[in-house]
């Protein structure tokens, strides 16, 4: 064997012994990082459990009209679980909107040992298809709810763009002392209103806004001035409007007066 070959052996065996020492350097820099990790989760684990970190106040904020102190007090005892440090503050807040007047919830911690909840409450609006409430951002949540409200009906989804349009609605209304107790959208996204006065506004798919704006600009010189009770207004016209007046269906079908015919008329 030559000292040529002998040579290239002797490299390649010291430079394998340096990429051993260089993998072994590597592995115990690992290792020191598992451990490094694990006394830091223990020094963690075993501080949360130290009895000067325990969690010593909740305090509620938010103006609450619905939520009641004993909805709030059943939360704390029952969901609240771990210390100030070990406390769960996402899980904390969705306990909390779990509650159904509570629209939003935010949890954070104040040292050295207080819990600040701020929570917003449902401001209801209308009554969605009489199961559900809507609140004034156009969205359905359930709760009990023993006033007034207005009334929406219409597809799945569109509680939110209802919301918008009764907003104009009844502003649009307002000025000629009328107020929509009722918003319905049929499946084919036909719009009727039920005023307060137990009229019927139909709207139909389009143009709702001019339609409407149409019957309020008409009504004081036309429909107030009618001596009988409107129930029906159809707006779905290009330049006009039709009416329904009950009473004259009802005279229509009373029979007419006179003479009955003998028993041997034919």
């Amino acid at each position: 064997m030559s000292d040529e070959t002998r040579n290239e052996k002797r490299v390649t065996g010291r430079d394998a012994m340096w990429d051993r020492t260089a993998m072994m350097n590597g592995l115990a820099g690992a290792l020191f990082a598992v451990a490094a990790v694990l006394a830091v989760y223990t020094a963690w684990t075993l501080a949360g459990r130290l009895p000067v970190f325990a969690l010593r106040e909740v305090r509620i904020g938010g103006e609450l009209a619905h939520v009641t102190r004993g909805e709030i007090e059943r939360v704390v005892q029952r969901e609240l679980r771990g210390n100030f440090l070990t406390l769960d503050l996402a899980a904390t807040s969705a306990s909390f909107q779990r509650l159904p007047w509570v629209r939003r919830a935010s949890v954070r911690r104040l040292w050295p040992a207080r819990l600040e909840v701020a929570l917003e409450e449902h401001v209801p609006l209308a009554r969605w298809a009489g199961a559900a409430l809507v609140n004034t951002q156009g969205e359905v949540f359930r709760a009990a709810y023993d006033g007034t409200l207005p009334v929406f009906i219409g597809p799945e989804g569109m509680a939110r763009e209802i919301t918008i349009q009764f907003r104009y609605f009844r502003s649009s209304l307002e000025t000629i002392g009328q107020t929509p107790v009722q918003v319905q959208v049929s499946p084919r996204r036909a719009w009727q209103l039920v005023l307060e006065n137990g009229v019927t506004l139909a709207l139909g798919r389009e143009q709702t806004e001019a339609r409407l704006a149409r019957y309020v600009s008409a009504h004081d010189r036309t429909l107030a001035q009618l001596a009988r009770r409107v129930d029906y207004v159809d707006l779905r016209y290009s330049n006009g409007f039709a009416v329904r007046l009950p009473e004259l269906r009802h005279e229509k079908a009373r029979p007419k007066r006179g003479r009955q015919p003998g028993p041997g008329a034919g």
